[in-house]
């Protein structure tokens, strides 16, 4: 399994399970427009792998957090290393 999600009040959590490559990361980015227009969320939490992010695994954010800021819903990221974090709050959608 790719991603997973669940729906908390008006937050949808999504996870990805492992890291993506580029084989992979057009399925879950897509899994994760189709969730969030399905759901209508107020808030989307994207936890991703613990270890350091693929250059996919960051594509497939930046697409979510373009998405989510054109829909006006925040987009909050966990399971993020240290690095991973920075560099998402230093590059805004």
């Amino acid at each position: 399994m790719l991603i997973s999600h669940r729906v908390e009040g008006d937050a949808l959590r999504v996870t990805l399970h492992r890291n993506l490559d580029v084989t992979t990361r057009a399925a879950a980015t897509l899994a994760i427009e189709v969730l969030v227009r399905a759901h209508k969320p107020r808030s989307l939490v994207l936890r991703i792998p613990l270890e350091e992010p693929t250059p996919a695994t960051l594509s497939a954010v930046g697409r979510a957090r373009r998405m989510c800021a054109s829909l006006g819903i925040p987009l909050d990221l966990t399971g993020a290393t240290p690095q991973a974090q920075r560099l998402f709050a230093a590059n805004p959608a």
